[in-house]
């Protein structure tokens, strides 16, 4: 995900195809995928190791830290999650996560924002690779920037009301794009795979940025469209975890720990519309969920 997400027209009854799509593929349900091979799961990280991280901008952390003066427009903290395991475990990291990153920017160059264009995120992966972690997904199809852009605009026309919800109930007609972001995972793990067949790798999922029921100045959304957008990243999630066991990959599960630090909780490990604090960008997360982030995968390397 990225911190600027891209500015589209307020989405109405029988809109751009596009939005409706994104919507409507939210919630769909995921089809069979194949299975792959399942590497090395269980191999030991030692000192010395080399670390190579993929994600989106919820892996690059943009101001949770010091900005690193080599990361360009994709703004990457020195202190998101993949710098704070690098030093707990003395590992050789190479972090090529990038704001607005999607699944296709494996193995695809980026363009981000502002600067230069990077290159493939798969570059950086060789066979002496000892550990990926890959944190990627919201950004394809534009899901997330659909609920923060598109249903807020909606939001500003409706306050009461469920207009995004609403695009769905009436466009019921749709592709599945979470099955497909399920899939794209799978095809990501097998590209690391094939590069670095021993690498113990795993696949981050997104922490509760919304809440269940009930949203806040900071979460400008109608108010029936909260529960959308939370039952939106549960299915995002859920396409991360399933990717993670047809690929043989371990799924680090964020959400469930997480709970009770979204948006408007009275605790959040994630920004708002307009972040009270300097150390956060808009809907992305706060240094206390890269640390959160950073001691589960500990726990998981069990370190």
């Amino acid at each position: 995900m990225h911190r600027h997400a891209r500015r589209r027209g307020i989405p109405t009854r029988g809109g751009s195809a596009a939005v409706v799509v994104a919507l409507a593929l939210l919630l769909a349900g995921c089809p069979t995928a194949r299975r792959v091979p399942e590497g090395n799961p269980d191999r030991p990280i030692e000192a010395g190791d080399r670390y190579v991280a993929l994600g989106d901008s919820y892996t690059a952390g943009y101001l949770t830290g010091e900005l690193d003066p080599a990361s360009g427009g994709c703004l990457r903290s020195l202190d998101n999650y993949p710098h704070r395991i690098a030093r707990a475990l003395d590992l050789e990291l190479t972090d090529v996560s990038c704001g607005g990153a999607t699944t296709e920017n494996v193995t695809a160059a980026q363009q981000p924002s502002r600067g230069d264009a990077v290159p493939p995120q798969l570059d950086a992966v060789g066979e002496d690779t000892a550990l990926v972690t890959i944190g990627l997904g919201g950004n394809d199809f534009n899901v997330f920037g659909v609920l923060v852009v598109n249903c807020v605009l909606a939001g500003q026309q409706d306050r009461t009301g469920s207009p995004c919800a609403d695009l769905v109930a009436e466009n019921p007609e749709s592709l599945d794009n979470i099955g497909t972001i399920r899939d794209r995972l799978v095809d990501v793990v097998t590209a690391v795979r094939d590069r670095a067949p021993d690498a113990r790798i795993l696949l981050v999922g997104y922490p509760q940025t919304f809440p269940a029921t009930t949203g806040c100045a900071q979460l400008p959304l109608a108010a029936g469209d909260v529960p959308f957008a939370y039952d939106a990243l549960v299915s995002l999630n859920s396409a991360v975890s399933s990717a993670a066991r047809k690929s043989g990959a371990a799924y680090v599960d964020v959400w469930t720990a997480s709970e009770g630090h979204d948006i408007c909780s009275a605790d959040p490990w994630i920004a708002g519309a307009v972040p009270p604090r300097p150390d956060g960008a808009p809907y992305h997360p706060y240094p206390e969920e890269q640390e959160l982030v950073a001691g589960l995968l500990l726990d998981v390397l069990g370190n």
